[in-house]
């Protein structure tokens, strides 16, 4: 009898949890409330490896690609080459490339050696939860917003990339030739 009232009250604990966890949740800004396309990107200034600020406003007359990732998730693993590429292609034409790293805490020179294994040629900031949920939470990695010139959100993807050629799509129209 007495496991019986163990077993409801941990029942009863736990569905509580979920309960308040639903609550919060929907008091949070969501994906369509927050960094929607036609918005303006939030701003926002993070630090790069090196410690220096990068602020968003300062990219202000570039396409960006601002894309939230990790060093141990394999789909950002599969669109980190795309992105070195297309840094190098369009970079010229007015592309900055930003990667914002999302790992819990860990060791920055962990990161910065991904960064050169991978070839990075483009910013890698550390990311922080408040920047997250300017960007309406970043609830899957990858997650990559495409901002044009003049810092409106032209599109966004969620989680595993479509293809190299949809990326190449979503900058061209980030720069305006589409």
């Amino acid at each position: 009898m007495k496991r019986k009232v163990v077993v409801f009250g941990v029942m009863v604990v736990v569905l509580a949890v979920l309960l308040a966890a639903a609550v919060y949740r929907r008091s949070m800004p969501h994906k369509g409330e927050v960094a929607a396309k036609g918005k303006s990107a939030p701003e926002f200034t993070l630090t790069d490896l090196a410690g220096r600020p990068v602020a968003l406003s300062s990219l202000r007359g570039k396409a960006v690609l601002l894309n939230f990732w990790a060093t141990w998730c394999p789909p950002c693993k599969q669109e980190i080459p795309w992105f070195v590429e297309m840094q190098k292609r369009y970079g010229a034409q007015g592309l900055q490339v930003v990667g914002v790293n999302m790992d819990d805490a860990g060791d920055l020179k962990d990161v910065a050696r991904f960064g050169a294994e991978n070839g990075i040629n483009y910013p890698i900031l550390i990311g922080q939860e408040k920047v997250a949920q300017q960007y309406g939470g970043i609830d899957y990695l990858p997650t990559t917003f495409y901002i044009d010139r003049n810092g409106v959100v032209v599109e966004r993807v969620f989680g595993q990339p479509t293809g190299r050629d949809d990326v190449e799509k979503n900058i061209r129209l980030a720069l305006g030739l589409q």
